[in-house]
């Protein structure tokens, strides 16, 4: 049965591959359009203003709370915020022809279940924690502690299963079967996929 909202939450722990899978569905061709999450943490060096955040001071941040302006909020792992602004999510929504896609942690989906509950929740999550230790591993630029402390969030972040429609498992190597198993699961649902 189709959905009344063009929205699709993906979301899994850092290491799970869920931008590789948003990225793929992206490849694709399905008419995707992502919502843009604000945030507080420095931007990277690849990054560009809305590619792939709005990036914003914790100040500023604060005050969008304060003046109840965002859709869902965080504090995560890393202590920085991250967000989603009301007139960002509206933006979205307003482009029928196409899927929102809503890349945000658990609590976030914790958060937007409550008031939306005809969005669509999908977990991509790692084999194993082995499998995540090493993709984290892999990341670089990272400290020992900054890999201990994604860890224990992801193994947190996983005690959540409950609160997706699906879980996918993305397997090592096999990107592409996980991939249509989450374009399988759009379709079930009643998402336009061309």
């Amino acid at each position: 049965m189709p959905h009344s909202s063009n929205l699709i939450i993906i979301s899994g722990p850092s290491g799970s591959g869920k931008d590789a899978v948003i990225n793929s569905l992206i490849e694709r061709g399905l008419p995707i359009e992502s919502v843009i999450t604000t945030v507080t943490r420095p931007k990277r060096e690849s990054e560009s203003e809305g590619n792939p955040y709005y990036f914003i001071d914790e100040p500023t941040f604060k005050e969008l709370i304060d003046k109840d302006e965002l859709a869902e909020w965080a504090q995560v792992d890393n202590g920085k915020y991250y967000g989603v602004t009301k007139t960002e999510l509206a933006r979205v929504k307003a482009l029928k022809d196409k899927i929102g896609v809503w890349k945000i942690e658990w609590k976030g989906v914790q958060t937007v279940k409550k008031t939306m509950t005809d969005v669509l929740a999908i977990l991509i999550e790692p084999p194993d924690i082995a499998t995540l230790i090493q993709r984290s591993e892999t990341r670089g630029q990272q400290t020992e502690q900054e890999i201990q402390d994604r860890i224990s969030y992801s193994q947190e972040f996983l005690k959540h299963r409950d609160l997706y429609d699906y879980s996918v498992v993305n397997e090592e190597g096999k990107l592409e079967q996980t991939v249509h198993k989450v374009v399988e699961i759009i379709k079930k649902e009643g998402y336009a996929t061309m």
